[in-house]
């Protein structure tokens, strides 16, 4: 059995955060561990309220994660401030994690910036270098490089700017009404278009979460970055597809569905 810890946020309502990755972990043949960085009180039509662990807190789940059951793969999710990215760059160098996935939750899907600017620096200078992989959407793409991405030729553009910046692979996901869900993996210096057909699904609460994690599910697993992402969007797919409505908002996935053996 290969293992996989996510260190992200708490979503009380289920469709997201630690809640969606371990269901997308099990789903994916994997066993889950978390490591909660912040309490948030939300559900399918809003964030209502936010409570940060403390460092130390943090700091204490990590060692008894790693000194125990080792994680194969690492996703990581919200972290919320400059602190709490330090203490979990800190840990991840000292136990030498392998295979992390970062969704970098700075921007959500109506475009409003989630991280004041110092957060988003410290995530670039601390995190980016030890992640294989980052899943940026457009608008985060956009916030990184500073270009308006419009179509499939300045998703290119954009991917190999993250790519030559942070030299790290970038999994850009073109979802925001662009390219009709195709995302671009670009690595090694060239981009791969990851094509899908857009479901038309208005509940799409937790899709962030639920493909980072199935891609770190599939690289503690043995399989390339490129198949871990095909995998990992025909999960997504499947699930989107079920059509499951729940909730007075943007519903959840259903994350029994779709299963990749």
């Amino acid at each position: 059995m290969k293992t996989v810890l996510t260190i992200a946020g708490s979503d009380c309502s289920g469709g997201a955060g630690i809640q969606a990755d371990i269901k997308t972990m099990i789903m994916n043949g994997v066993y889950a561990m978390s490591a909660i960085t912040a309490l948030t009180a939300q559900n399918t039509t809003g964030v209502y309220g936010i409570q940060e662990v403390s460092p130390e807190f943090l700091d204490n789940q990590l060692d008894c994660i790693f000194t125990d059951i080792f994680p194969d793969a690492v996703k990581i999710g919200m972290l919320s401030s400059s602190e709490i990215m330090y203490h979990v760059a800190s840990r991840l160098r000292q136990y030498q994690a392998r295979h992390i996935v970062l969704d970098p939750v700075m921007v959500s899907t109506s475009g409003h910036r989630l991280m004041n600017k110092d957060a988003e620096e410290t995530l670039q200078k601390e995190l980016f270098p030890l992640a294989e992989v980052i899943t940026p959407n457009v608008p985060e793409a956009e916030n990184l490089t500073g270009i308006q991405i419009t179509d499939a030729a300045s998703m290119e553009k954009a991917a190999h700017m993250l790519y030559e910046k942070f030299h790290v692979s970038v999994l850009l996901k073109g979802g925001h009404c662009i390219n009709d869900a195709n995302d671009l993996l670009y690595t090694d210096e060239h981009g791969i278009w990851m094509r899908g057909g857009r479901i038309d699904n208005p509940n799409t609460h937790g899709t962030g979460c639920t493909l980072s994690s199935a891609i770190a599910s599939h690289l503690a697993r043995g399989f390339s970055l490129e198949e871990s992402v095909r995998r990992s969007k025909q999960y997504l797919t499947e699930a989107l597809r079920s059509q499951m409505n729940l909730g007075h908002g943007s519903g959840p996935l259903d994350h029994t569905l779709g299963r990749i053996k």
